[in-house]
């Protein structure tokens, strides 16, 4: 069933932090999409900040590309919520959300993985193709965004951490949370995205192309939210 939110997406960066604060508030702190959820509001808070305050060259390309990108994870969450089964990308996060061996960096990373890496590039194509513009319009505000999150990035691994114990190469969880990496998964963006881009005249192929990264992303998400053992 289509629910009233699904009917109502957020058509500005605005209506996208209303969003994801109301789906915070309901649901338990330590649920695997509410930590998610958290990491993802923060970012979005940040970008609407600098779209104030003339960070972006192009403050509504920039906006449009965000709204668009953040609808496919509330897509997510209303599949789920309507029973119906996610992007194969973010099953994992959603069928293990509640598992007593995950920790909130595990959650944390699995989100961006597979928003990042399986949306990211659907939402530059749907972007360029609604302002008709070439990949090369996005780039400078991509690398713009991509400097924000790094620095957003360490903040995260610092709060979600749970202490200076896991320093030891040898724990799983630090060995986790260095298998990943935002840099990496942001240019595997950009690279899908390109591929994307010249593919758009040929629909069978891009249908494949998607599938398969959405299958390899979800897969990589499956290792990160590995179950650990407790303290």
């Amino acid at each position: 069933m289509t629910t009233s939110a699904e009917r109502r997406a957020p058509r500005t960066v605005e209506g996208v932090v209303a969003r994801m604060r109301a789906l915070g508030a309901a649901l338990p702190p330590r649920d695997g999409v509410a930590v998610f959820n958290r990491v993802y509001l923060a970012v979005t808070e940040e970008v609407g900040r600098r779209l104030a305050d003339g960070y972006f060259q192009d403050p509504a390309a920039t906006q449009d590309l965000d709204v668009r990108f953040a609808a496919r994870y509330l897509a997510a969450v209303d599949a789920v919520a309507a029973g119906r089964r996610p992007s194969a990308c973010w099953r994992p996060l959603f069928q293990l959300r509640r598992h007593p061996g995950v920790r909130p960096l595990q959650f944390a990373l699995a989100g961006m993985n597979a928003h990042i890496g399986h949306d990211l590039a659907l939402a530059l194509v749907e972007t360029c193709r609604a302002r008709k513009a070439e990949p090369e319009e996005l780039e400078g505000d991509f690398d713009r965004i991509g400097t924000l999150l790094t620095g957003l990035e360490e903040r995260i691994r610092e709060d979600l951490m749970p202490g200076p114990d896991l320093l030891d190469v040898a724990d799983p969880l630090t060995h986790l949370v260095g298998a990943w990496s935002l840099d990496k998964a942001r240019g595997a963006a950009w690279a899908a995205f390109r591929a994307l881009w010249g593919l758009r005249g040929l629909p069978e192929l891009t249908e494949e192309f998607v599938e398969r990264v959405d299958e390899s992303v979800g897969l990589v998400g499956r290792f990160l939210l590995t179950p650990l053992p407790g303290d």
